[in-house]
């Protein structure tokens, strides 16, 4: 696996992650590599965020390199959902690995024995 790019998280963001992982009792390898993700970002007050970053409830236009498809979703949190089909949960592997992300940045992200091959294209407010 290469180096991971820098990601930048709003505070009010890491606030509801921590806030949902402490309840959280689903997918533990994910909840784990969120937390290894929060660690890591550097965190800036929401009106700092730049618009190029992927936060909760932006639109994030990505290009999954395994398949070749390019997706554009919403991230959320998982409560949410259900508000439509272009929903991405946090806590799903692609969702976790795009929080923070910089348009132009690659990921690879571990997922259940295998790793996933994310770019990131574009980012809009949802």
């Amino acid at each position: 696996m290469t180096a991971l790019p820098p990601i930048t998280v709003s505070t009010l963001d890491r606030d509801r992650l921590y806030a949902l992982l402490e309840k959280h009792r689903g997918d533990e390898e994910v909840v784990d590599h969120l937390y290894d993700e929060l660690d890591r970002a550097r965190y800036l007050a929401p009106d700092a965020m730049p618009d190029t970053v992927v936060r909760l409830n932006s639109r994030a236009r990505f290009l999954h390199e395994d398949s070749g498809k390019t997706h554009e979703l919403v991230l959320c949190l998982p409560t949410e959902v259900g508000a439509g089909e272009d929903r991405l949960s946090i806590l799903s592997p692609v969702g976790a690995a795009l929080l923070g992300l910089g348009v132009g940045d690659t990921i690879e992200w571990p997922s259940k024995g295998k790793t996933l091959h994310l770019t990131l294209i574009a980012v809009a407010p949802a």
